[in-house]
């Protein structure tokens, strides 16, 4: 497991420069090919958090143990999908 969340860590980066918009938007290049921006409620920094949470997630998720107790009941319905 601890590689899989060192392996999501790694493939979402930010890279480049922080574009600012005329629109007001603000945005940045994540490693996995995500634009992440920033919108009317929220920051580019949070955006970036939840990015790398959801990235953490997914990857802990394929990997872990079958029995292992979760806050979330997770099946093959459930495990979040990169499409």
């Amino acid at each position: 497991m601890r590689r899989a969340k060192a392996d999501a860590r790694a493939s979402h980066v930010t890279i480049g420069q922080v574009e600012h918009q005329a629109s007001g938007r603000v945005t940045i290049d994540c490693s996995c090919g995500m634009v992440l921006t920033n919108g009317p409620e929220w920051s580019l920094d949070e955006h970036i958090r939840l990015h790398r949470a959801e990235a953490r997630y997914l990857a802990l998720s394929r990997v872990a143990p079958a029995g292992m107790p979760r806050l979330i009941d997770v099946d093959a319905r459930r495990l979040p999908r990169v499409d």
